[in-house]
C-alpha cells in the first residue's frame, strides 16, 4: 500500500475481533507499522451492521488506505467490503484474489492451487505408506500479488510498473 499510497499517512486496518486469527494479525500489521514509521489505526467491525460505522471512522481517522485483515465474515461480505471501498474511494488491500476479481484494488496472500498441490503430494505420501505424523508440518512458500488496474485508475492511482511485472494477475 506504501508503494501505491506514497504520501499517506494513517494506514486502517479493517478487524474482525470476534476471529482470533485477525486481532493476532492485525497486533502484527500494527508492528510492521510501527518498524517501518508508519501509523496504522485499527478499526474494529464484528458484523455487517458495524461496517458503515467502521469505514466512516476510517474517513474520520484521515487514512489514505485500508488493509482488510482476513476472517469468515470479511469474506463472505467480499462484496459489500469491495463496494464501501469504492464509495469512500479508499484504496484497499485485501487477502484473497476474490475480492480483487470484485472490483477490490490489490490482494496479496497464499496461493491457493499450490496449497491444494502440497496437500495432493502429502496424500500421495499417505497412500503409499507414510504416517501422517512422520509428514512435517509445511508453510505456504508460494504467495499471490493480484491488481485490478481498472479500479486503481477509478481511485486515480498508478501502479508502479515494476508491481504490474511482478503481479501474478493483472486485472484490466
Amino acid at each position: 500500500m506504501r508503494e501505491l499510497v506514497p504520501g499517506t499517512s494513517v494506514i486502517a486496518a479493517l478487524v474482525d475481533p470476534n476471529f482470533p486469527e485477525a486481532v493476532v494479525e492485525s497486533r502484527d500489521v500494527e508492528e510492521a507499522g510501527r518498524t517501518i514509521g508508519q501509523k496504522i489505526v485499527p478499526v474494529n467491525a464484528g458484523s455487517e451492521r458495524e461496517f458503515d460505522t467502521a469505514f466512516a471512522s476510517i474517513v474520520q481517522a484521515g487514512a489514505g488506505a485500508l488493509v482488510v485483515i482476513g476472517s469468515p465474515l470479511f469474506t463472505s461480505k467480499s462484496q459489500t467490503l469491495v463496494a464501501l471501498s469504492a464509495r469512500h474511494a479508499i484504496p484497499t488491500i485485501y487477502d484473497l484474489r476474490d475480492y480483487v476479481a470484485a472490483g477490490g484494488l490489490i490482494s496479496y496472500s497464499t496461493s491457493f492451487t499450490d496449497a491444494y498441490r502440497q496437500a495432493g503430494v502429502y496424500v500421495g505420501r499417505i497412500l503409499k505408506g507414510e504416517k501422517p505424523a512422520d509428514l512435517p508440518v509445511l508453510q505456504p512458500t508460494k504467495f499471490e500479488l493480484v491488481i485490478n488496474l481498472k479500479t486503481a485508475k477509478t481511485l486515480g492511482l498508478t501502479v508502479p510498473l515494476i508491481m504490474q511485472m511482478t503481479a501474478d494477475d493483472v486485472i484490466e
